[in-house]
């Protein structure tokens, strides 16, 4: 067995591709339109999907709005300097809501930030 994807419905497709793409550095690594469906399937990641777990994000046209939910968690990115990072993703127009610093009851290096629909990242030190 292999984990494939995580999939997150988004809003505004083109922003949430910015935002991987362009903040967090990730890829476009396919797009597809699904007219008969009417939703769009956008894949993103850090390397290719044979190889890695990627991000699906779906657009349902027509749907200006999700709610997160409570149950859903985060998703979660190693980096190698979290300050770094979250300076990267603040100057890159990034939204952080949680500062980085050790993590309470513990010394892990990590933060959060929040891609356009809400969802929340969490940066892990040490990657």
């Amino acid at each position: 067995m292999k984990f494939l994807h995580t999939m997150i419905r988004v809003r505004d497709l083109d922003q949430s591709i910015r935002f991987y793409t362009e903040v967090l550095g990730m890829r476009l690594l396919r797009r597809k339109d699904f007219p008969d469906g009417e939703f769009t399937l956008a894949f993103v990641g850090y390397g290719e999907e044979s190889e890695n777990t990627v991000v699906e994000l779906t657009h349902n046209w027509g749907v200006d709005d999700y709610e997160i939910g409570t149950a859903f968690g985060h998703l979660a990115i190693a980096v190698d300097d979290v300050y770094k990072a979250c300076e990267e993703i603040r100057a890159l127009g990034g939204k952080v809501t949680r500062e980085p610093g050790p993590m309470k009851h513990g010394a892990t290096v990590l933060a959060f930030v929040e891609d356009p629909d809400g969802y929340k990242i969490e940066l892990l030190g040490g990657g």
